[in-house]
This record gives structure tokens, C-alpha cells and sequence, in this order.
């Protein structure tokens, strides 16, 4: 048997990987978050399967029904939100399942952010403005953050910031940025509310006022914060990918023609 840790994506059903959907649809076993991941998703499992809701349960609850489903010789779909590389706590369980020698594969999924950003309509790398995406958190209840990965470290290189887990945290980052050159009181932010499910929501303002709009719509869970000058920036170079001027081997200098 085989668990397969699978991405689902942000929110809506049909941004599943056409293989992570494929999977779900064969395993007799499914685990997922109903916080996280829509029923819709996992309705996709065969008849008769075992799903399970795991946001009630506990690392070893969860670790003990995939011990119970390789006994059996059944695989399992282990569904998460978004892609699994990214605030996914799949390490743990992969720690757990090499310990037991438990085999598993990876199929990842649309991350929240790009979603997020398609849903904007917003290229979160604008030429000679910003080229750099940081993905990161701030400390909460959750583990603390590493030396050096501080908003106020990581606000120095000016990147578009997308910020996870962290709404509830919106007064430290507008402290922790505004500060800074690459920043500033005027600079754009963006709540990106449920991105992909039916209540989606986004809030715009700058650093200045977006704590104060996220209060007012009373926010406090399953929001991802972006900061950055790229954010709705219209005064910017074209970039040279598809300019004339630009010969690559897949577009040589073309002859001129002849008179």
C-alpha cells in the first residue's frame, strides 16, 4: 500500500490536480480537514471508502489509522489544503511513516497564494520592481518563528511578502514594515479571505489602514496577508521576454528584408 499526501488546493473543488483527483478516487482510505479541504473533494472517494474528518484528531489518532489501513493493504489519500509543501505539518507525519516503514508519495497542489493572486489578477513579480515572492508566517500560538526570519529581517530585501497564518497578527506586521524603506505607511496590502471557497473576500488598503479594515470585517482565521509595491502596480517596464530587441535561441535576429 501506498499513502499519498495530496494537495487539493485552496478551496474550490476543480482546482485539484486532475492525478490528485485520480487518487482519491481509488483509495479505499481518506483522511482530510472539513476546516480546510471541501466535502466535495473527498465525495470523489470510491463507495464504500473509510473518510475521515482528522481535524478533530490527533497526530497519533491520525497516524494510527494509516498504521490500521497498511495492515489491511489499503492505500490512503491524506488530503490537505493547498500544497503540502507549504504549512502543510506533512514532515511530522512522513517522520512517523519512515519510522514505521510506511511507504508514501507527494502530489502537490495549487498553493493558496497563487490563487489568491489569480484571483486578483496580480503578477506578484513586476520588472525592475520587484522580483522576489517571500512566503512566510509570524509567531502566534504557533511554533516561533527561526532567528533571522523576522518581518522586520525579511522586510529588508522590499519582496512581496505573502504572509500566512498571521491576520489575528495584523498589528505586529503593519509595526514591523511600515518602518522600513522598501515599505512604508502607503504600501499595498491585501487580505485575501477563504481564496477558492463560495465566501471568498478580499480587503485592499495600505499599511496604514489595513488593520483597521480588518477589524471592521472581523477576521480572525483562514486569511492570507500580501505586502508589496508590485501589488496593483501599473508604471513599469515591459519585460524583455517577448520584446523585439530580444534574440534568444528560440527567437534568432531576424534578416532584414531586402530593399
Amino acid at each position: 500500500m501506498t499513502v499519498h499526501f495530496i494537495g487539493a488546493g485552496p478551496g474550490a473543488p476543480d482546482l485539484i490536480t486532475v492525478r490528485g483527483l485520480r487518487l482519491i478516487e481509488r483509495c479505499p482510505v481518506c483522511l482530510y480537514a472539513s476546516s480546510l479541504v471541501p466535502e466535495e473533494v473527498v465525495k470523489a472517494a470510491p463507495e464504500g471508502a473509510r473518510v475521515l474528518d482528522t481535524a478533530p484528531m490527533t497526530l497519533d489518532e491520525i497516524v494510527a489509522e494509516i498504521a490500521a489501513a497498511h495492515e489491511r493493504g489499503e492505500d490512503v489519500a491524506r488530503v490537505h489544503s493547498g500544497d503540502p509543501s507549504l504549512y502543510g505539518a506533512i514532515a511530522e507525519q512522513m517522520r512517523r511513516l519512515d519510522a514505521l516503514a510506511i511507504p508514501y508519495e507527494i502530489t502537490p497542489g495549487v498553493p493558496a497564494f497563487a490563487a489568491a493572486a489569480a484571483a486578483l489578477k496580480t503578477e506578484l513579480t513586476v520588472p525592475e520592481l520587484c522580483q522576489t515572492v517571500i512566503l512566510t508566517r509570524t509567531a502566534m500560538k504557533s511554533s516561533k518563528m527561526p532567528e533571522g526570519e523576522e518581518l522586520a529581517t525579511l522586510g529588508k530585501s522590499g519582496a512581496t511578502l505573502a504572509i500566512h497564518l498571521s491576520v489575528r497578527n495584523i498589528g505586529h506586521i503593519q509595526r514591523e514594515l511600515t518602518p522600513l524603506p522598501a515599505y512604508g505607511p502607503d504600501c499595498p496590502a491585501i487580505v485575501a479571505y477563504r481564496v477558492g471557497w463560495p465566501d471568498e473576500a478580499f480587503i485592499k488598503g495600505t499599511l496604514s489602514d489595513i488593520h483597521q479594515k480588518i477589524r471592521a470585517a472581523k477576521l480572525t482565521r483562514t486569511a492570507l496577508i500580501f505586502v508589496g509595491r508590485a501589488l496593483g502596480a501599473t508604471d513599469f517596464i515591459d519585460s524583455r521576454l517577448y520584446d523585439a530587441s530580444h534574440v534568444h535561441v528560440l527567437r534568432p535576429k531576424r534578416k532584414a528584408a531586402a530593399s
